[in-house]
């Protein structure tokens, strides 16, 4: 797809930097100026598209939606519009307390904020430029995958108990849905392009930086021996030390991108990227104004046994996803 834009910045390099391509540093820099305009031109169009087709899911109509749902069929709803639904850490507690606030269940309301955080449109973006469709795809898959049996599991244990009880006293009323026009939309769309690449530019430039380094100089053959598809523990250990950190999987994306290339299993990289997003530390936290801590010890439990599983599948498929 981007093959045009791999030479042009190969002539760039050895013409214009006068650095050679067979070096450690014009390998490095051809990766850095590469990636960051590919990420760039489909981040924009990604996120384009998603806020569009996002506008008609606002918070209140989202809630609305999951209200007429239950069972499984609830569970795969929110995390279906938990893809197209704006979620981060800030907004946990809200979005919580609205899904209980309306009758929700406790497992239904777990899958939206499970599948939310780790399917979103600029990761999505990035993963279709870093590795391509099929591992965005499956990405996308397996994190609805994930939403929907944590949401099934935590509902199944009947933990309700587990939520501190004023969320339960909690009356939000009813919130009147803003009806948009074609331009409304656009101009939402064309806004959140915008907003997100002005909030997520220094942990792009900062995640593909380091991916340039690690393409240009980290020693592949010590990577792909603790870190490749053939050591079974690798994907563990990511998640064990995905879990407790913060950082934005969007500027994890180019690291892990890099650390393929040097031989790291493809599930050991996306599984850590999945952990450090769906049970990052902030949002635990965020988390334990409105649940108990014998919920978010299952919550993160689940999710990342889920995320291990998933690790092990790509590792399992890598031959066939690259």
């Amino acid at each position: 797809m981007f093959d045009w834009l791999d030479y042009l910045v190969g002539l760039f390099v050895e013409n214009v930097l006068k650095i050679s391509m067979e070096t450690h540093l014009g390998s490095g820099v051809h990766f850095f100026f590469y990636d960051t305009i590919k990420i760039i031109i489909l981040l924009g169009i990604m996120i384009f598209a998603i806020s569009y087709i996002r506008s008609y899911f606002p918070p209140e109509r989202t809630k609305k939606i999951l209200e007429r749902f239950s069972g499984i069929t609830g569970n795969i709803m929110a995390s279906l519009l938990g893809i197209v639904t704006p979620f981060c850490s800030c907004s946990s507690v809200p979005l919580f307390i609205g899904f209980v606030e309306a009758g929700i269940p406790l497992g239904v309301t777990f899958s939206f904020l499970i599948t939310s955080p780790i399917v979103n449109e600029a990761a999505f973006a990035i993963l279709l430029a870093s590795f391509g469709w099929k591992i965005a795809l499956i990405y996308v898959a397996t994190g609805v995958v994930v939403g929907v049996v944590g949401g099934i599991l935590i509902g199944a244990m009947k933990l309700e108990g587990e939520v501190e009880e004023y969320v339960y006293q909690i009356k939000v009323g009813e919130v009147d849905i803003e009806e948009m026009t074609h331009k409304d939309r656009v101009e939402f769309a064309v806004g959140n392009v915008k907003d997100i690449i002005k909030r997520i530019w220094i942990f792009l430039m900062i995640g593909i930086g380091i991916g340039a380094l690690i393409h240009g100089w980290a020693p592949a053959p010590l990577l792909a021996k603790y870190a490749g598809p053939d050591n079974p523990f690798a994907v563990i250990v990511a998640v064990i030390f995905g879990i407790p950190l913060y950082s934005n999987a969007l500027g994890t994306i180019p690291i892990a991108e890099a650390l393929i290339n040097k031989g790291v299993g493809i599930g050991t990289a996306l599984s850590f990227m999945m952990a450090t997003t769906a049970l990052s530390l902030p949002e635990m936290i965020l988390l334990r104004k409105v649940i108990k801590p014998k919920l978010i010890g299952v919550f993160v439990a689940i999710t990342g046994i889920a995320i291990i599983l998933v690790g092990y599948l790509f590792n399992g498929i890598a031959h066939w996803l690259i």
